[in-house]
């Protein structure tokens, strides 16, 4: 049975975890930028020991990286890797599309999303960080109701290593416009049994947001950078 002050560290290592993770996310670290470990302990009132556990924490996840006798840096960006998650992921989700089709019975989460992908009316559309949110769930959500508890946890970890870089895709008004007809269009063909119609056009809804994100540069994510700094 673990201690209260082991249990105390993990809390703490824990909050500094989600704070760095973040930071991160918000533009508020981006690729490249360094730091030690005092800086994340004295900012985030926290000792070595915790900082170091969500530090390792991070580094298996693949967001940061310790860099040889000079502490730590946010990973650079790296496209060849990028393109190689898309990948990964493009395979995973079509495979989900076909076991749904499979299944004896729809999941509910399918009737769930097509109330979320299909609103009554235009001016019922999410905006900015909440339809990037949505999007994230959207697939997910599909991965899941496939019912493969290792895929998931898979498809998971590389829509978190993803998410630094796709949430810049949904600046774009005519992203987000692509979104809604894509995922109807999806959502349609997987609740009609067609697995290769929706598998397709999932894979072409991919592509898409990959294209879009290659044009995506480190000036791009300093602009962003600096918006963050400027609303605080």
């Amino acid at each position: 049975m673990a201690t209260s002050n082991q249990r105390r560290k993990e809390s703490v290592a824990d909050r500094v975890y989600e704070a760095l993770k973040e930071d991160i996310f918000e533009f508020r670290l981006i690729p490249g930028d360094k730091f030690s470990e005092g800086d994340v302990g004295t900012r985030l009132n926290a000792s070595r020991t915790p900082v170091r556990e969500a530090l390792y924490r991070l580094q298996r996840e693949g967001h940061v990286e310790v860099l040889f006798r000079s502490g730590w840096q946010v990973r650079p960006f790296d496209s060849q890797q990028v393109e190689e998650l898309y990948d990964l992921r493009i395979t995973l989700e079509r495979a989900a599309v076909h076991k749904i089709c499979g299944l004896a019975r729809e999941p509910r989460a399918l009737r769930t999303l097509t109330a979320i992908w299909n609103p009554d009316h235009p001016s019922e559309r999410a905006v900015g960080s909440t339809v990037r949110a949505l999007d994230e769930s959207f697939h997910c959500d599909l991965v899941a109701a496939a019912g493969n508890r290792e895929m998931t946890r898979i498809h998971r970890e590389i829509t978190d290593r993803l998410q630094i870089i796709r949430r810049l895709d949904f600046t774009r008004d005519d992203r987000v416009d692509a979104t809604y007809v894509d995922h109807s269009a999806i959502l349609e063909a997987l609740r009609n049994g067609m697995a290769s119609e929706a598998a397709d056009r999932l894979t072409r809804h991919i592509r898409a947001g990959q294209k879009a994100v290659r044009e995506i540069t480190m000036e791009r994510i300093r602009e962003a950078a600096a918006r963050v700094l400027t609303n605080l």
